[in-house]
């Protein structure tokens, strides 16, 4: 990847619906050059596809929760079951297994606390689990939808 790469990927980053002909003026090149190495870019896996970004409070969904799990155990068995658990509840928005003190990290998206205490009872009533702790957002004080920039 070379530094009209990166370009690219800031620009699109930044806005995923720039025509081709403005990104490849941003980035300094023709249309069809420019086209070419989006599509590179996408067929190695680089861009991973493109989406906006909805203001979540905009469409009533008010509370963020940030939960940290503490498996019951580390088996494979353990964790298709907490996936499997996870998969049809569309307010669990990111897991992330971690390391440390907590085994997994769920970013959910709701309505409200009753929302997300029903989502609660659903998710320890499937799966067993250690531990559960939820951290509830007050605000968000800073939101970067692009990655830092790429080392050259």
């Amino acid at each position: 990847m070379d530094a009209i790469d990166r370009r690219i990927l800031s620009e699109l980053q930044g806005d995923a619906s720039l025509p081709i002909a403005e990104l490849a003026d941003r980035v300094g090149l023709s249309q069809s050059p420019c086209w070419r190495r989006v599509h590179k870019l996408e067929e190695a896996g680089v861009i991973a596809g493109r989406t906006i970004r909805v203001a979540p409070e905009a469409l009533g969904l008010g509370l963020t929760v940030y939960v940290e799990v503490i498996a019951l155990d580390h088996t494979p068995a353990w964790r298709a079951a907490f996936l499997a658990a996870l998969e049809p509840i569309p307010e669990v928005m990111e897991v992330l297994r971690l390391g440390g003190a907590a085994d997994y990290l769920l970013r959910v998206v709701t309505v409200d606390m009753a929302s997300y205490d029903a989502l609660y009872r659903r998710l320890t009533e499937a799966v067993p689990m250690r531990a559960v702790t939820s951290r509830f957002v007050m605000e968000r004080l800073l939101s970067r939808p692009s990655l830092p920039p790429q080392p050259s």
